[in-house]
């Protein structure tokens, strides 16, 4: 075989192997809504050896996924930018894949919908337009249909978390000048679904009315970087979102650079701007963002999942899965008369900690984790007796609610899951047990329920438990507090799902647990 021959093989296999990497996802079944009369397709061209997209109707997402053995499992959504009438897609989407990639992260650009060029030179017609006093107003429509694709990014790739061997609450979006509009604008008035979990707007231009009124208080993470001789004089935008950000006390970090100008991207001036992705690096790194998500956590999301349809399927004469520690039960010796003995009584949270999460700490001591994966309050509360009050415990803590948030057995009331929680209490009460009641764990969205918003019914809850316990003389132990972020979720240096602790997670609510169980023991209830 000749060398040409050999260099051709090469380039052949190595492009077959890019190619298999990458997949192009049509982001909407049929037309995207809101373009239902845009009759253009998507073209390209080249201007000064930058390739350039332009006419897009059909918004994608095309995939760039790292090898699987530096995969962190956090994903970026990145939006090229272009005055919403042309995408720079290689300098400020293919380069920045690469980077992402080669640092383990999944990277999705998004083709978001443009303006329409009427001549043949789309970039010469945008110039001109760019100095209309009325360019603001032209593209308004445009801006509102790409936020709208900005938007439904993030929803595919949450919604497709495991095809991609990412986790649901490491999904973020990365954008440049018109792609940071849509990137800052995803970060408020977002739902559940669409909400990302950090956010990094590049020269962006960012006027009130994306940001809305006021911080709500759940914003993800913000990363702004600008110029100060930014062309079109923006970097006063991104100097005014991060000291919104700052004076509601929300998490963001601000670069503004002397030179660089608008839309420097990945282009290389030999200028430090050059190095502002190795800050979104660095920063990415302070989010736990950079390492892989714990095996143990997605071996145990697997089996957690397992459970939960197992729990749907189980015959109703063993609704509450009473079984599951009968024999264990059995082999439960009578506590000495010195014995602290301690049950914790849980769901999935609570099973993890003593086998996937952290059983050292219940190594040598007279604690009993009787948790089940995907168990509501009223399945505990069936199986109480089975699991807490024939072990004979001083002390039991209840950890529900969190699956009855996330209608594991259908919808339900948040007095009734009380309800559910003050029965398990008063028999262990009559039984001469000291109760801790937990508080629900953060969680800012369900990755098997994705539709459901838990946010205000954990914190509804949990303010119906603690009111319970300060009315009944009962010890409240506080996890929510210590543990929740901004946006009242679990933080990705804390859980690698956003719902369950990982180790570090663990042991932070070990001392918290411990300082419950001794409260409990000098008689607070």
């Amino acid at each position: 075989m000749t060398k040409t021959r050999i260099i051709t093989l090469f380039l052949l296999l190595f492009a077959a192997i890019v190619n298999a990497q990458q997949k192009v996802i049509q982001l909407y079944n049929g037309v995207a809504p809101g373009s239902e009369n845009w009759t253009y397709n998507e073209q390209e061209y080249t201007a000064g050896g930058t390739p350039l997209v332009y006419d897009v109707s059909h918004p994608t997402l095309t995939a760039y996924l790292p090898d699987p053995a530096v995969a962190t499992g956090t994903g970026v959504i990145i939006c090229p930018g272009g005055d919403f009438y042309i995408l720079s897609i290689r300098d400020e989407g293919t380069d920045v894949a690469k980077w992402l990639n080669q640092r383990g992260i999944a990277a999705f650009v998004l083709k978001y919908r443009t303006g329409q060029s009427l001549t043949t030179d789309p970039g010469k017609e945008l110039s001109e337009n760019l100095h209309k006093n009325d360019f603001n107003e032209i593209i308004k429509p445009m801006v509102a249909t790409a936020v709208a694709d900005g938007r439904a990014a993030i929803t595919y790739v949450r919604t497709h978390a495991a095809d991609y061997n990412l986790s649901p609450s490491r999904i973020g979006i990365v954008g440049f000048s018109a792609g940071a509009t849509v990137t800052a604008a995803s970060g408020f008035n977002y739902t559940a679904n669409d909400r990302p979990d950090f956010v990094a707007p590049i020269s962006p231009y960012v006027p009130p009315e994306i940001q809305g009124a006021a911080v709500a208080g759940d914003e993800p993470p913000f990363f702004v970087v600008a110029a100060t001789d930014d062309e079109l004089s923006l970097a006063q935008h991104s100097v005014n979102l991060y000291s919104k950000l700052l004076t509601s006390k929300h998490s963001a970090e601000l670069h503004i650079y002397v030179k660089g100008g608008h839309g420097f991207g990945m282009k290389k001036q030999n200028i430090p701007t050059d190095t502002w992705i190795d800050r979104f690096g660095d920063w990415l790194g302070e989010l736990g963002l950079l390492k892989p998500i714990d095996p143990k956590v997605v071996t145990h999301l697997e089996e957690d999942e397992k459970n939960r349809k197992i729990n749907a399927e189980r015959p109703a004469k063993d609704w509450a899965f009473i079984k599951k520690y009968e024999e264990e039960n059995s082999k439960v010796p009578a506590p000495a008369a010195d014995e602290d003995r301690v049950v914790f009584m849980g769901n999935s949270i609570t099973e993890g900690w003593n086998s996937w999460g952290n059983p050292v700490f219940f190594t040598g001591k007279p604690y009993y984790d009787r948790g089940i994966s995907g168990q509501t309050s009223g399945q505990m509360l069936v199986r109480f007796r089975e699991d807490v009050i024939n072990l004979k415990p001083k002390v039991v803590l209840i950890m529900a609610g969190i699956n009855d948030i996330a209608e594991n057995n259908g919808p339900s009331k948040l007095e009734d899951v009380l309800g559910n929680i003050v029965s398990m209490a008063v028999l262990a009460k009559a039984a001469h047990i000291k109760v801790v009641l937990c508080s629900v764990m953060p969680a800012f969205r369900f990755p098997w329920r994705p539709a459901i918003d838990p946010v205000p019914g954990i914190a509804k809850l949990n303010t119906m438990i603690k009111d319970y316990c300060d009315q009944n003389h009962m010890v409240y132990c506080d996890y929510f507090t210590a543990m929740a972020d901004g946006r009242r979720g679990l933080p990705a240096n804390l859980s690698g799902d956003g719902v369950h602790p990982n180790l570090t997670g663990y042991k932070m609510m070990e001392p918290i647990a411990e300082k419950a169980i001794a409260q409990a023991l000098k008689g607070r209830d």
